[in-house]
């Protein structure tokens, strides 16, 4: 199966951020944080539903990808960073390494 976009505002569950969707947003500008809910992007069909933390950088400007871990099952998911996040916040993600 492939992309399925939905346009799709949410309260982000890690900083309360109220997020305005465009169809391929898939974590929140403000913090980073996603939520395990893909299998395949868009698809809504993982039950997992856990809070998936952003864990490194990769990559370079512009194509930054953002790791994520999923704190209950612990998948990993590489997405690609946005012109709307934050930069103090991938600044900060970056200096983790």
């Amino acid at each position: 199966m492939g992309f399925t976009r939905r346009v799709e505002d949410f309260t982000c569950e890690h900083c309360a951020a109220q997020v305005s969707g465009n169809g391929y947003t898939n974590h929140c500008p403000r913090c980073l944080w996603s939520k395990h809910v893909d299998r395949e992007p868009g698809d809504r069909a993982e039950p997992c539903g856990g809070m998936m933390e952003p864990v490194a950088l990769e990559g370079s400007s512009p194509r930054y990808r953002i790791v994520h871990r999923c704190m209950r099952c612990g998948a990993k998911r590489v997405v690609s960073a946005s012109g709307a996040d934050d930069e103090r916040a991938l600044l900060t993600l970056a200096a983790q390494r």
